[in-house]
């Protein structure tokens, strides 16, 4: 039986680990953590719990399919609920509206409460629901390589959308959908979920809505951590073996193929190694390779994010699951994250509030409150100085837009800078999606599945394709899954 190593137990690398068992492989998953599940865990203090890292899930037919092909009944580990709205948004001129999970509800809101003729969203998110299932699912399934290009489909996909696609970037398109900045600013908000610049990265990321708002979004049972303890649960029924605390110091290499990982000075045998680990301490640390390593600092990071865990001693009845309160000029906040790599005068707000749907995520009339605002990836910068000035910053727009003090309902606080994270995840500078996604071939130049230059190695995760975010951490781990024979 052939021997993998998987570095990482990220929500990719678990996903490899589950598949590559089930095609007969012996995996084992090094961290090095005490925990599993990369950025995907969780706090508990004081009667609080809070996911410390992604906190939306969307398409579940990506985990489903790991318990179906494991011949598993997954709701003896996982459940989860459909929700009848996305997101809640606020903005600075004391409008607020609440995205429903019907295209048509949601159309007939924006109308009512912004001026948007309801057509313009329809169409919209029609558009964007038929160009994700022409193109977007082609590029996600996929390794991006001479083999996708040649195919007849690649053509036929590209064909069926528009050209403004390409040509114009995500801002200049929703300026051209829609006639009210609060619809532009929504629909803006989803470059950030892959860290980038919605006024440069391309309006194909408007793809990213059909997820959310024709699909809809969902709530795991117990929190996003289920989603990590049902696919270890899984991982280990099938026979995978982990190992936390062992961090993984170098990978071992022969004449240009792998042959195993180094362990506390220990050799691990592999004839198969993938990495789920951030794609540049990978090349650097792990392989000693300065080329490569270099060659991924050509491209321009991600954003990063500042985050407050809040255990507040109060309930707020205008609050949901998933909460945003936008800056007032949403172009500038973009220019200080990725040009003057500095924290935002005014930052764009989210608040997830789990103990919306888990009432033991919090005690009796209490909340708990994960804050995240968008930061630049980490560079020397003083995150202990910058604290307390974003978090006046924070309390001043919540307070405005919520007529609160929340400062006196602040009972618990903990706090993750760019560098925890970078400390924590090992994402190189705190970037949460690897490499951002600020230019129109940004996807052609992401680290690929498959080592061109070391035989037996493969990548998954958010800093290789198809890219970052939990659906496409799932869709990396079935592309290496796939390769490997």
């Amino acid at each position: 039986m052939k021997e993998v190593v998987i570095i990482g137990s990220g929500i990719a690398g678990l996903a490899t680990s589950i598949r590559l068992a089930l095609k007969g492989y012996s995996v084992s998953v090094f961290e090095a953590n005490s925990y599993l599940g990369g950025k995907l865990a969780s706090i508990k203090k004081d009667g609080f719990t809070f996911d410390t890292g992604p906190s939306l899930f969307t398409a579940p037919e990506n985990i489903e399919e790991l318990f179906s092909l494991a011949k598993k009944d997954i709701s003896r580990y996982f459940a989860y609920k459909g929700l009848d709205e996305s997101c809640r948004y606020f903005f600075s001129n004391g409008k607020k509206i609440i995205a429903k999970k019907s295209i048509e509800a949601f159309a007939d809101e924006a109308e009512k409460v912004f001026g948007e003729p309801a057509k313009n969203t329809k169409k919209y998110l029609q558009t964007s629901n038929i160009a994700y299932q022409n193109i977007g699912e082609l590029f996600l399934d996929f390794p991006l390589d001479l083999s996708l290009i040649i195919k007849s489909e690649t053509y036929k996909a590209l064909f069926s959308v528009k050209l403004s696609y390409i040509s114009k970037s995500l801002n200049s398109f929703n300026e051209s959908s829609f006639k009210t900045p609060e619809m532009i600013q929504i629909f803006n908000r989803f470059a950030t979920y892959n860290g980038s610049n919605p006024y440069k990265a391309p309006a194909m990321l408007s793809m990213i809505s059909s997820l959310e708002q024709s699909q809809g979004t969902f709530y795991p049972d117990g929190g996003m951590i289920s989603i990590i303890k049902a696919l270890v649960q899984l991982a280990k029924d099938i026979g995978v073996k982990f190992y936390t605390n062992s961090k993984v110091e170098k990978i071992e290499t022969l004449k240009g193929k792998v042959t195993g990982v180094l362990v506390n000075e220990k050799k691990y045998n592999a004839d198969i190694v993938v990495s789920n680990m951030d794609i540049y301490y990978t090349y650097k640390y792990l392989l000693t390779d300065e080329k490569f390593a270099n060659k991924v600092l050509k491209q321009e990071r991600s954003s990063s994010a500042f985050i407050f865990y809040w255990g507040i001693n109060t309930t707020f009845s205008e609050l949901g699951l998933h909460n945003i309160f936008f800056s007032e000029d949403y172009q500038k906040e973009f220019q200080q994250i990725f040009e003057e790599s500095v924290l935002p005068d005014e930052p764009t707000i989210y608040v997830n509030i789990t103990s919306k749907y888990n009432k033991n995520h919090a005690p009796n009339k209490s909340e708990n409150w994960f804050v995240m605002v968008n930061a630049p990836a980490h560079n020397e910068h003083n995150w202990e100085e910058q604290k307390e000035k974003v978090k006046k910053v924070i309390i001043k727009q919540i307070n405005n837009q919520l007529n609160t003090n929340i400062e006196d309902h602040i009972v618990l606080e903990e706090t993750l800078s760019p560098l925890n994270i970078q400390q924590k995840t090992f994402s190189f500078m705190g970037s949460l999606y690897g490499t951002s996604s600020n230019s129109k071939m940004a996807a052609f130049f992401r680290q690929q599945n498959r080592s061109k230059y070391y035989k037996n190695l493969y990548f998954c995760g958010g800093s290789v394709h198809p890219g970052g975010g939990i659906p496409l951490c799932f869709k990396s781990a079935k592309l290496v899954a796939d390769d490997i024979q």
